[in-house]
């Protein structure tokens, strides 16, 4: 650990909470090392969307005030942002004066662009506005009642397979029994995975065992996701593939990465757990 980029950051060690704004508290790690690994199978589009539930500063009499928010990320970007360090710096505006929600905005846009390293997309939401956001369940063929046996709870590539025959096809299917492992503490993230793609026709049992095969591997969520689209574009050569994680919030935080073959729009999805 002490030679990991991870070596200085908060997760998994104990903290002060910030009392005051302090955008020092936000850790950035460079995404080059994990996709080194994965062997990126040519360019491909995505953002990391965070929803943030506990989000609150003072107005400039001292009355706090309240908002939700939504954080797009750029797949692009040179960093990714710890979690614990992004709850740490959220909670620094807590007692801290704006004269406005938009100056909030504005300032959480400048530090979180300087830290990802590209420009990342901010929306507050008062409370009016956030209780117009109703969960949805997510588009697609769940696969959750196949009748499987399952029997790796790593992630295996090998898994993956096309369905006899090998039609060409356009289909979504989706599973709630994604489970991983935070690098650091060893806490379990919970998710949904939803995959969009055309191409030949994925056999769908094998396409649930793999999702499961994340039950005991220990990798952030963004990096999961990215595993996910290669492995799956390598085993099939789809004409497009979109992957798309919904992670359980922890800390007032729910993390949803996607990567797509193709430009795609990703509207604000929320699902039960979340």
């Amino acid at each position: 650990m002490s030679d990991s980029p991870l070596s200085q950051a908060p997760l998994g060690r104990a903290v002060t909470y910030p009392r005051y704004y302090d955008p020092s508290q936000l850790f950035p790690i460079a995404r080059t090392q994990n996709r080194a690994a994965l062997q990126l199978p040519g360019a491909w589009y995505g953002a990391d969307i965070w929803n943030a539930y506990e989000v609150s500063w003072l107005n400039e009499k001292g009355l706090p005030r309240v908002a939700l928010a939504r954080f797009i990320v750029p797949a692009d970007s040179a960093n990714l942002i710890e979690s614990k360090s992004f709850k740490l710096y959220l909670n620094s505006f807590n007692e801290s004066r704006f004269s406005s929600q938009q100056e909030v905005a504005a300032t959480m846009q400048a530090d979180l662009s300087r830290a990802a390293g590209a420009p990342v997309s901010v929306q507050l939401l008062d409370m009016a506005q956030a209780d117009a956001l109703a969960w949805q369940p997510l588009e697609g063929r769940c696969l959750d009642d196949l009748n499987i046996t399952i029997e790796s709870y790593m992630p295996e590539a090998g898994l993956l397979k096309p369905a006899p025959g090998a039609e060409v096809i356009s289909e979504t299917l989706v599973s709630h029994l994604l489970k991983s492992n935070c690098p650091v503490t060893g806490q379990p993230d919970w998710g949904s995975v939803q995959v969009r793609y055309t191409g030949p026709r994925i056999d769908p049992e094998s396409l649930l065992k793999y999702i499961v095969s994340f039950r005991r591997h220990t990798e952030f969520h963004e990096h999961c996701v990215e595993r996910m689209y290669c492995d799956i574009w390598r085993a099939l050569r789809p004409e497009s593939l979109f992957v798309m994680a919904l992670y359980t919030r922890r800390g007032g935080l729910d993390i949803n990465p996607w990567r797509s073959s193709h430009p795609v729009e990703v509207g604000a999805l929320r699902t039960a757990r979340q």
